[in-house]
């Protein structure tokens, strides 16, 4: 049967670096919770949109941990799939903010692009340069 990656060998090669971009990202997003916003400041803001504030800590703690994950390739397939529902989270929470992201409290196009991207790289797999690579939670 042929594949994609071997019908194309640079496609390991793409999928390496939307891996990379991808985890960069997720750290970038937990460090401005942590040192921008705060831990409390990022927990207050769960708070106002209707989510437990306690869940903050997990989802900073899940992005560093996912991104880490991702930059290495280290289950990075994994790592995007595991982190598309914080995504879907953020995209409903942004969604009444209307479509663009620099309106008002920030609207719900990019990190709905970050879902269809983090689930994308899960179908792609973890590319060239991966550390650990799984066949768990892959499609057949």
């Amino acid at each position: 049967m042929t594949t994609f990656a071997s019908q194309n060998p640079t496609a390991g090669h793409g999928a390496a670096l939307l891996r990379i971009a991808l985890g960069t990202m997720w750290i970038t997003h937990a460090l401005l919770k942590i040192f921008v916003f705060t831990l409390p400041g990022t927990a207050q803001f769960f708070e106002s949109v209707g989510l437990p504030g306690f869940m903050a800590y997990a989802v900073v703690a899940a992005e560093l941990a996912g991104g880490a994950a991702l930059l290495l390739g280290f289950y990075g397939r994994q790592a995007s799939l595991l982190l598309a529902p914080v995504l879907a989270v953020v995209v409903w929470v942004h969604w009444p903010n209307g479509w663009v992201f620099t309106s008002p409290k920030g609207g719900w196009e990019y990190p709905l692009f970050l879902l269809v991207a983090s689930l994308a790289q899960w179908l792609l797999g973890d590319g060239a340069w991966a550390a650990r690579r799984s066949q768990w939670l892959v499609l057949r």
